[in-house]
């Protein structure tokens, strides 16, 4: 009894003990079991991080390969000489139209025609004076008369004086001789009047060059009856001196200045005439908004009154970028460039052109002279566009 009473005693101990050391196991394989299980997580935590970054830095150096380069120019500022472009009619400086003085009559001879020169009172056509011819020669028939009359009295006159002494002759009789004697004076001088107006009127029968100058046109022929109411016959370019009226804009009247040099190019040649600005109109026309500067110059076979011409003022220097045709683009807003900022990315900027040289276009307005600028192939870029910059430098290298 006692000793399976202690046996199953034993029995139950070990048992239990083999319990206790299941549960022990199992706590342990749990946790190596969670363990496992973590880290598997961290490992495909980690596996979508690195793989993520790895995509996003494939994907951003897929996109800098495909960004097109571009070449891009530092302008930079640098002295540019002002130039005024303009075009304007041809005119000749101090204009004369000559017509008749005189009562007119039938023209008999032209002795000048348009392209010769005249000289000051050069005669230049004569009327028929054949009926003033007439009046002249009566003139000094009257005039003759009258002296004849005159040196008469005056003998009276002389001869009465000396037999007043005498007592034969009254002081009233030398009165009367006096007064006969003025009186024939008188009338000489109003015949000489009359003669020497009707010589006069006679001159202006010719029709001469007031001034010396170069004939523009001829608007007269032999036979043509003409008076003072025929208009111009004549047309001179007082000494040959011409002009040309350049049309300018408000601001660029305000750039020049009286006696700037220019340079003039009639249309149809290619002969450069120089010449100087003489007179700046003071007005603007409230239509064009434009006004005339007056380019003085002197007499060329290029130069046509009439004609057209065109011109290049020089009124100083500037500060200013400078750029090449290639980098400036033009549309229904006006002139820009493409610059490229700091993140690579294309910006429009809209510019003012000024003068064009042979180094280029300079730029009064929009650039600093700092900005990189696309230099070539503008066109075919947009505003936003990433873009890989190119320097100009380089791109020679």
């Amino acid at each position: 009894m006692n000793y399976e009473s202690k046996i199953s005693g034993e029995d139950l101990d070990v048992s239990t003990l083999d319990d206790a050391g299941d549960e022990a196991r199992n706590k342990r394989r749990f946790i190596v079991v969670a363990a496992v299980a973590a880290a598997i997580i961290l490992a495909y935590v980690a596996y979508q991080l690195f793989a993520g970054s790895g995509d996003g830095a494939a994907a951003a150096g897929a996109e800098d390969s495909q960004a097109p380069a571009v070449t891009v120019v530092v302008p930079g500022r640098q002295d540019v000489v002002r130039t005024i472009n303009a075009t304007g009619t041809v005119a000749a400086r101090r204009e004369i139209p000559v017509g008749v003085v005189g009562e007119g009559g039938r023209v008999t001879q032209v002795y000048v025609d348009a392209g010769d020169w005249v000289k000051p009172g050069q005669i230049m056509a004569s009327i028929d004076r054949s009926v003033q011819n007439q009046q002249v020669a009566r003139l000094g028939a009257s005039v003759a008369s009258a002296r004849a009359d005159l040196n008469l009295a005056q003998a009276n006159l002389d001869r009465a004086a000396k037999l007043v002494e005498r007592g034969f002759i009254s002081k009233a009789d030398i009165d009367r001789l006096t007064a006969t004697r003025d009186s024939n004076a008188a009338q000489l001088r109003v015949a000489q009047a009359q003669l020497g107006e009707t010589r006069a009127r006679n001159n202006f029968l010719n029709i001469v060059a007031p001034k010396g100058g170069f004939v523009l046109e001829r608007n007269v022929e032999v036979g043509q009856t003409v008076s003072p109411g025929s208009g111009i016959l004549f047309r001179l370019a007082q000494n040959g001196e011409m002009e040309l009226q350049a049309q300018l804009s408000e601001s660029d009247l305000a750039n020049i200045s009286v006696g700037v040099s220019t340079e003039v190019i009639p249309v149809g040649t290619t002969k450069v005439l120089t010449g100087q600005i003489w007179q700046i109109s003071p007005m603007i026309d409230a239509d064009s908004r434009q006004g005339i500067a007056k380019v003085a110059l002197s007499y060329d076979r290029a130069l046509r009154p009439g004609g057209f011409a065109s011109t290049r003022i020089t009124s100083g220097t500037s500060q200013a970028a400078v750029l090449p045709e290639s980098a400036v683009q033009n549309d229904s807003k006006g002139s820009f460039v493409y610059i490229v900022d700091k993140d690579d990315r294309v910006v429009r900027r809209d510019v003012v052109i000024g003068s064009v040289s042979a180094a280029g276009l300079s730029i009064t307005s929009g650039l600093s002279g700092t900005e990189r600028v696309v230099l070539r192939a503008a066109g075919f870029l947009n505003p936003g566009q990433t873009v890989k910059p190119v320097a100009e430098k380089d791109q020679s290298a």
